[in-house]
């Protein structure tokens, strides 16, 4: 005999909206690991594997929704943007990390879409193989605005973060593979 849970409206919403919080949370707390690179004004951070992360894990809407709250918090003030950049509250978003933060609730929402449902290594790889290059072209588009130059902007923002991406995707497909069914089925 199969028994189903019934879970009313007002439970899924605020299921919901705590994991909207909780994934602006965990990007907050990856941007506070940060590692000033030598020769580039854009530190190596957690954030983009963050992002990534929350996006397979709540989906397209969630996810993107998620880091609208995380680039919001920040924006105020609150300190949840990646410290070794001087830049604080909305000033960050016309930083050198600027267009990075503003896409993450695209590469969020790319990741989570494309990656839906979860049944593949491959899908997945692939959706999170298109958000890291979502986030890597909306860094390129504002340190080629700031530099006026897109091989200075290339060369400060996207060329040493490359192989630390494909360590991101190594250790983002098996885990989001595994969780991923789980997390969306509670949502």
């Amino acid at each position: 005999m199969e028994r189903a849970l019934v879970i009313g409206h007002w439970t899924l919403d605020i299921r919901r909206a705590a994991a909207v919080v909780l994934g602006a949370l965990i990007v907050a707390a990856a941007a506070q690991v940060s590692i000033p690179l030598p020769g580039t004004p854009v530190p190596m951070t957690l954030q983009p594997m963050a992002v990534l992360l929350v996006g397979g894990l709540l989906g397209a809407p969630l996810g993107a929704l998620s880091m609208i709250l995380y680039l919001a918090m920040g924006a105020a003030g609150l300190p949840v943007f990646t410290p070794t950049v001087p830049l604080v509250g909305f000033a960050r978003l016309f930083g050198p990390t600027g267009g990075y933060l503003l896409a993450y609730p695209i590469a969020a929402y790319a990741t989570g879409w494309i990656s839906d449902p979860p049944r593949k290594r491959g899908v997945v790889a692939l959706g999170v193989l298109v958000g890291l290059i979502l986030i890597h072209l909306g860094g390129l588009a504002q340190l080629a605005i700031l530099t006026g130059n897109i091989s200075a902007a290339a060369r400060f923002g996207t060329v040493p973060f490359l192989l630390g991406d494909l360590l991101k995707i190594a250790l983002l497909v098996p885990v989001l593979t595994k969780l991923t069914p789980t997390i969306r089925a509670r949502l």
